[in-house]
């Protein structure tokens, strides 16, 4: 059961936020569980709170971290299974792996990709009410949402990349043109599924203007996906030789 959150002094939300990290009980790891089903089964689901959040809370984000929580745990075991996989006996490299992964991957390049997307929205994709204010508003686009949007649309990515990539490793790192397909789909599949749940984020925000452009890039990465079959590369190989040599 969470616990009532105290009262802070600060009105900012990430202090809080911080604070509700290092405190367990105050994290709905059920309804987080809830919302990782959903974003497999029906994704449009779970952004149909998003309005309610914002006049109940004033919010357009979450203020629970137990999601990026998980991710980050979810990350560091997958990490750490190819790491034993591949027969990694070097403690530095397994905390290169693990801790970056987790770290630098996951929240370091996570906080970027969602800075980047967040401003090229606001540039492009808002109203010109938007555009023109200055001020916090109704139209505001929170950092923590577009974190929000890039985690909800990695959690797809991972289950694709991190554990079924994991699982199909005996066919994908053969040399034949059938791992470079099977490898070249799953990749593309994941960024796919990256695209429209991040699509399905900013649709939820009322004064965003065309957000099917998100959709657009499926249409690049299928073609580069087809492309990289006939060159006969395989992602899968490449990556994991990045990590872990030939």
């Amino acid at each position: 059961m969470i616990t009532p959150t105290p009262s802070f002094q600060s009105s900012s939300f990430v202090p809080e936020y911080v604070w509700r990290v290092a405190h367990i009980n105050q994290m709905d790891f059920e309804y987080t569980f809830s919302q990782m089903i959903d974003l497999l089964r029906t994704p449009q689901e779970v952004y149909k709170v998003t309005s309610i959040r914002k006049h109940v809370k004033n919010q357009w984000a979450r203020d629970d971290p137990a999601f990026v929580v998980m991710l980050m745990l979810f990350v560091m075991l997958a990490s750490l299974s190819y790491a034993i996989a591949f027969g990694t006996t070097s403690i530095w490299h397994f905390l290169r792996i693990v801790v970056g992964s987790s770290i630098i991957e996951f929240l370091g390049l996570g906080a970027l990709t969602a800075s980047v997307i967040r401003f090229i929205v606001k540039k492009y994709m808002c109203t010109n009410h938007t555009q023109q204010s200055g001020l916090i508003n109704d139209n505001e686009i929170e950092w923590m949402y577009a974190f929000d949007v890039h985690c909800n649309s990695f959690w797809p990515m991972f289950l694709l990349l991190f554990v079924c990539q994991y699982l199909l490793l005996p066919m994908l790192l053969r040399s034949d043109f059938f791992a470079c397909f099977l490898s070249n789909g799953l990749w593309a599949i994941s960024y796919s599924y990256y695209l429209y749940i991040t699509f399905l984020g900013y649709s939820a925000l009322p004064f965003i203007e065309k957000p099917e452009r998100f959709l657009y890039p499926i249409v690049a990465v299928a073609l580069g996906a087809a492309l990289l079959m006939l060159m006969h590369f395989n992602p899968t190989r490449f990556v994991l030789d990045l990590y872990f040599g030939s």
